[in-house]
């Protein structure tokens, strides 16, 4: 009497292993990439504490503190969080430098915030631009731009919109 045994060789588990590891291999940087995002995502808040003074400044005297200090905000090294080691204020500009557990790729790379205005109408408030993106119609952008983080790393309002 032939017996008839069921299950799977070694050869076949072998083969699955290999297309899942192949499978894994492809997965694996649109993970890092997300993991990035999210750090840059997380740390966009923090520059919160210096949107608010700068709108000020701007509204009442129509300039922006040249640095942490003019803006009443602690030493540049002092507003940290995970991803984030130092956020500078600069003549209209918000710098947040990452550091800490940031993912190596962006560890001391940084994103600029630039002020946004309209000119000759000062109680239009202040719109903030992210990294690489145009300013809004009708507005000119203040600061200079030192973001060097890689586009395709940044959010999609950071970055330049293709010309037609």
């Amino acid at each position: 009497m032939l017996t008839r045994h069921t299950g799977f060789t070694l050869i076949q588990m072998m083969v699955v292993m290999v297309i899942m590891a192949i499978l894994a291999l492809m997965a694996a940087p649109s993970f890092q990439d997300q993991i990035i995002r999210e750090q840059i995502n997380k740390a966009l808040p923090l520059a919160d504490l210096a949107k608010t003074p700068n709108a000020v400044a701007w509204a009442t005297l129509q300039i922006f503190p040249p640095d942490n200090a003019a803006a009443g905000l602690p030493a540049a090294d002092k507003i940290v969080s995970d991803a984030v080691s130092a956020v500078t204020v600069q003549d209209g500009a918000i710098h947040l430098t990452f550091g800490n557990r940031a993912n190596g790729v962006i560890n001391g790379k940084m994103l600029t915030l630039r002020a946004a205005v309209v000119e000759d109408t000062p109680v239009v408030p202040v719109t903030w631009v992210c990294g690489y993106a145009e300013a809004p119609d009708k507005m000119t952008l203040h600061g200079a731009n030192q973001t060097n983080i890689p586009a395709s790393f940044l959010p999609f309002a950071c970055r330049s919109r293709a010309k037609k």
